[in-house]
């Protein structure tokens, strides 16, 4: 199972849908970093190599998302 930003994201789905299960990326973001890391939005997660994995962990890392988020928007 594949872990990005603290969360398990669910390997039988698509990798543009799995990354709208971390808090703060959304359908939008998800394409933008399928973009950016040179994956195709509809492999699914089981299928990625553990590189292409690691090249998605990098580009979320880019983005404001969970704890960070949370505690951001509970302090404003």
């Amino acid at each position: 199972m594949a872990r990005i930003a603290g969360i398990n994201v669910p390997p039988q789905k698509h990798a543009v849908v799995a990354l709208t299960s971390i808090y703060g990326i959304g359908r939008t973001t998800a394409l933008k970093i399928c973009d950016a890391s040179g994956v195709k939005p509809d492999a699914k997660i089981k299928d990625l190599s553990e590189s292409e994995i690691e090249i998605i962990r990098g580009e979320v890392g880019k983005y404001t998302v969970e704890g960070d988020l949370r505690r951001t928007l509970s302090m404003n």
